[in-house]
């Protein structure tokens, strides 16, 4: 059964520990997705088991006897502490197969199968098998059918891990996942939305918002992608004071616009490569799974945009009701916005740098 580089470390790691000290042991976590069921493998090793059972010497977990008249509790270890979800469902993995030794890794195994009737579009598998010690890890191993698609590590601080599946099944749960989180996060991302509603306080034609968001949308595009991928990773406190001072400069550069030169589309190029790098940050704390990176990045990315429509549909139109009413009200509008921009961009710049640990 192949486990490339997580035996690899797993022997390594194990090998170059002395005999007499704790092995430092690791688990093993198959999960095989195939088309109308999930198996589940976990390999245990005997030097936890033995811990977990109260048995004095670990090498007697191996006797097959000792481990059939434990086999109970065993599986009542597994249904305690590994779960397992399919499509949100949990499932009830209530039969183990009896554990088998396996001497030559002085582990012990233990099979699950659960039919589903339908191939299962998301696997989550959340698992802290033996957490009396913190250094314990757990290998985890996903398979669509027989081939080894994706690989995790659980420990004591990361004990979920998501799996799509490489199916339609599989791509339309991310999209379903991740549309709805961009949606979200540009509505209560403040500082991404107030620099966009600056950016439309002096309103304009309907192609020169759609200048100016557009250079928004394809330059915070460009550094979404480049900062998830592991290009660029510029530290967050600098991303974050930046886009403060971005809110703040287009507050400025209205009330210096005067009716005259429009550089907005510019700024919303410029700036919207510093805002892609703060939606980076939030899309890598979902925790991104490398088989589904690209339908994430996309999928989050267009909840972006869904979102952004939403509000320049809504702000341009309340402008242009004012401006269509009074054209002295629109420029009070616009000036009182600007400094309300101004005001907020600055107060989040001072917090940033100087109330929240400065730039280190």
């Amino acid at each position: 059964m192949s486990r490339c580089w997580s035996l690899v470390v797993a022997a390594l790691v194990c090998s170059s520990t002395p005999a007499a000290a704790h092995p430092a042991p690791f688990s093993f976590i198959d999960v095989r997705v195939q088309s109308s069921s999930v198996e589940v493998t976990v390999v245990l090793h005997a030097w936890d088991l033995a811990h977990e059972l109260g048995i004095d010497l670990p090498e007697r977990v191996l006797d097959l006897s000792l481990l059939a008249s434990r086999s109970d509790r065993v599986a009542a270890l597994l249904r305690g502490r590994l779960r397992v979800e399919v499509d949100g469902q949990v499932l009830a993995i209530d039969r183990w197969s009896r554990p088998t030794p396996i001497p030559e890794r002085q582990s012990v195994e233990l099979r699950a199968h659960h039919d589903l009737g339908k191939r299962p579009a998301v696997v989550t598998v959340d698992a802290n098998l033996f957490p009396y010690d913190p250094q314990h890890q757990t290998f985890l191993n996903f398979y669509s059918d027989e081939t080894l698609t994706s690989q995790a590590i659980l420990d004591g601080e990361h004990t979920k891990h998501e799996y799509f599946v490489g199916s339609f099944q599989g791509r339309l749960a991310v999209v379903k996942k991740f549309v709805p989180a961009g949606v979200q996060h540009i509505l209560i991302g403040h500082d991404h939305l107030l620099f966009l509603v600056g950016l439309l306080l002096l309103g304009g034609s309907v192609r020169r918002l759609a200048l100016v968001v557009t250079g928004f949308t394809v330059a915070h595009s460009i550094t979404l992608s480049v900062a998830v991928l592991g290009v660029v990773a510029p530290p967050i406190r600098i991303v974050e004071s930046i886009i403060a001072l971005s809110i703040v400069y287009v507050g400025v550069d209205n009330l210096l616009a005067q009716g005259g030169r429009d550089m907005r589309v510019w700024i919303a190029v410029v700036f919207g490569f510093i805002h892609g790098f703060g939606f980076a940050s939030v899309l890598q704390e979902m925790g991104l799974v490398r088989e589904a990176l690209g339908w994430s990045l996309f999928s989050f990315n267009l909840g972006v945009e869904f979102g952004q429509l939403g509000v320049v549909v809504l702000v341009a139109t309340a402008l242009a009701l004012v401006r269509s009413w009074s054209d002295l009200a629109a420029q009070r509008v616009v000036y009182i916005g600007s400094v309300g921009v101004i005001a907020a961009g600055t107060f989040w710049f001072v917090e940033i740098v100087f109330l929240s640990g400065g730039m280190a």
